[in-house]
């Protein structure tokens, strides 16, 4: 905000300036306004002027009543004559020149205009706010103190051994003799590491809030800029910045921005990024050995980063940031929920095992998007079913109840669903089924959700077979129940077909091919080491392996069909209690496949605009977008 108020500032100052000089020149054109050469001419015959000044070419006139005249005269030798005949007084004087400094002001203005816009637009480019349009080289790093950061180790959850390792970080801080009495010293260095929304960034902030030292901030990309060597200009500033506050703790985000590995990449890699980060492995442990500084980075590319960056001396310990298990989930429930008026009914473990795999923001944005379901329906409490509606949203994707599908499709999805459910609650070792709607989310055109009964660290090969077989139920149903294919089920095949090949390839769950890796890891492509990887597996071998992969999918395809076929009443209970409701959750599916008739849905505060009471229809299969 202050910077567009000097922006603004410095615009109208030049605006100002020029319509100054404008004016002047239209006022000195407006008051001399000169007469016709030939009227003064004949004002002069018929006795009207009484003096003339002349200056040059310039004539400035008196006439009898007083009054003054202006003009031009041209080169007229008698002139002088015809203005002695008639009587006029004549008093001749110099021609009147401009000032010096109007001369230079005038003809420099243009130039100091253009000078004035360019150390504008280079403050712009450099961000004028912070240094001015030469500051190329000054680190951007912000230092926080406790009034401009209250965040504290209160308010982060779900990560109780991160928040020990850096714990000792303030407590270093705060007596370092407790440590170095026995001959321990200061870390120099710590990364952490973690999946995207798991916490980095907020620890560091909570750091920052319980050491009482200065904390500088900054983020990777901040060191990168179009001038070569400014990147190393801004690490040396910063660490200069830093010696001056110590002890103190500087916290870099996104350290791969400037962390990758040197070298990497076709044709070599990027000298300025290299120069920066040569600068940065430099000022952590080079000849001078900075004392009382503590680096801080956060990452979640740690297998890019370069392996001197690594290296106990400059990042002595890493520490792991992982996504929060069910009671680490509880605790940021609670955390968020504090800033939310709840209804008693809320239950926080309760969500909690209903949302495995959540990070820390996805549990953030799913109390924000229940708060705002309950504001939608006026509500001044936030209750149970909210954060029922928020979770299905963000797991399953919003309600497209606009879409309007014909009643063969809606048909089809619904025995699509139904057999990717009856095959979940048969199959040995699978997830319980906790809700199945054939209302479009998202890009779904209908969903199965399966919630496990606790978090999964590690899966058995009964596990994922039982998942395959899952995931086929959807279009053996069609074929079954409908006797069509449709393109629904390009999704569950990419999917089964891609766990059948980790199988055998990664995991080594195949009897005919043991205990060995057949391919690369497929995870992301980085440049520097990928184009270098040679698969050294046979022809014949992979030919093994294609006929491994469809063994185990046509034995759970058949599978997943018998299952079917000996079930075809649940299967129609299921498709009609969808066509009814279009949602059922885990209640009515347990009364279908116990041979009971489906409780009624129970009912909810849901308000849809526009309709009233109604519901449009749905269709397709789980998690699939039409194709």
């Amino acid at each position: 905000m202050n910077n567009m108020f000097k922006n603004l500032a410095i615009w109208l100052v030049i605006g100002l300036v020029l319509m100054t000089v404008f004016n002047q020149f239209n006022n000195r054109q407006a008051a001399q306004a000169p007469m016709e050469y030939s009227q003064f001419i004949d004002e002069v015959k018929e006795g009207h002027i009484a003096k003339v000044v002349i200056e040059g070419r310039a004539l400035k006139a008196t006439t009898v009543e007083g009054k003054k005249l202006t003009s031009y005269a041209p080169p007229d030798l008698w002139m002088v004559s015809d203005l002695l005949k008639y009587g006029v007084k004549i008093e001749a004087k110099p021609e009147e020149e401009p000032s010096l400094l109007m001369n230079i002001f005038v003809s420099w203005f243009p130039m100091l205009v253009l000078i004035g816009v360019w150390v504008f637009f280079m403050r712009q480019m450099q961000g004028g706010g912070r240094g001015g349009a030469f500051s190329f080289g000054k680190s951007k790093a912000r230092m926080l103190d406790e009034a401009n950061n209250t965040v504290t180790f209160a308010d982060v959850a779900g990560c109780d051994e991160a928040k020990e390792e850096v714990s000792e970080l303030v407590d270093f801080l705060r007596d370092p003799s407790k440590f170095q009495k026995l001959g321990g010293r200061i870390p120099k260095g710590v990364l952490m590491v973690g999946n995207p929304g798991t916490g980095k960034t907020l620890l560091a902030k909570a750091i920052a809030g319980e050491a009482k030292v200065p904390f500088f901030s900054i983020s990777g990309s901040d060191f990168v800029e179009m001038f070569v060597g400014v990147g190393a200009a801004r690490v040396r500033d910063m660490f200069e910045q830093a010696k001056k506050q110590a002890p103190c703790i500087i916290f870099i985000d996104e350290i791969d921005a400037v962390g990758r590995q040197r070298g990497a990449g076709l044709g070599g890699g990027n000298d300025e990024r290299e120069q920066t980060l040569n600068q940065l492995l430099v000022e952590m442990d080079g000849f001078e050995g900075v004392s009382g500084i503590i680096v801080i980075a956060a990452t979640n590319r740690p297998d890019v980063l370069d392996p001197a960056l690594m290296r106990p001396g400059r990042f002595d310990r890493q520490v792991v940031v992982p996504l929060p298990d069910i009671r680490g989930r509880e605790q940021i429930l609670l955390v968020h929920m504090r800033k939310v008026p709840l209804s008693p009914d809320v239950k926080a473990d309760i969500i909690a095992r209903g949302t495995p795999g959540f990070s820390g923001a996805d549990l953030a944005n799913l109390v924000n998007e229940a708060a705002l379901f309950a504001a939608r329906s006026s509500k001044r409490l936030v209750d149970m079913d909210d954060f029922e509606r928020a979770k299905d949203k963000i797991m399953m994707g919003a309600e497209r109840r606009s879409m309007v599908m014909t009643d063969e499709e809606k048909r089809n999805t619904a025995y699509h669903e139904s057999g990717h459910a009856v095959v979940a609650k048969l199959m040995p070792k699978s997830d319980p089924v906790h809700k199945v709607t054939i209302i479009p989310r998202g890009r779904a055109l209908g969903v199965t959700m399966q919630l496990p009964e606790q978090d999964r660290y590690a899966y058995d090969r009964d596990y994922l077979l039982s998942r395959i077989a899952v995931l086929f139920g959807g279009r053996i149903a069609e074929e079954v129940f409908m006797h069509q294919m449709t393109t629904g089920a390009s999704n569950d095949f990419e999917r089964a077909t891609q766990m059948a090949r980790d199988m055998v390839t990664r995991y080594g769950m195949s009897d005919a091919l043991g205990p060995m890796v057949y391919g690369d890891n497929d995870g992301e492509v980085f440049l520097g080491r990928s184009v270098t990887t040679h698969k050294n597996v046979s022809e014949t071998t992979m030919q093994m392996v294609d006929a491994e992969i469809r063994r185990i999918i046509d034995e759970q395809y058949g599978l997943a069909r018998k299952l079917l076929e000996d079930n075809r009443d649940k299967v129609e209970a299921m498709t009609a209690a969808l066509l009814e409701w279009e949602t059922i959750d885990a209640d009515q599916i347990n009364d279908i496949m116990e041979g009971r008739a489906p409780r009624p849905p129970k009912a909810t505060q849901t308000i849809y605009p526009n309709k009233p009471g109604g519901s449009a229809p749905g269709a397709a299969p789980s998690a699939t977008a039409p194709a």
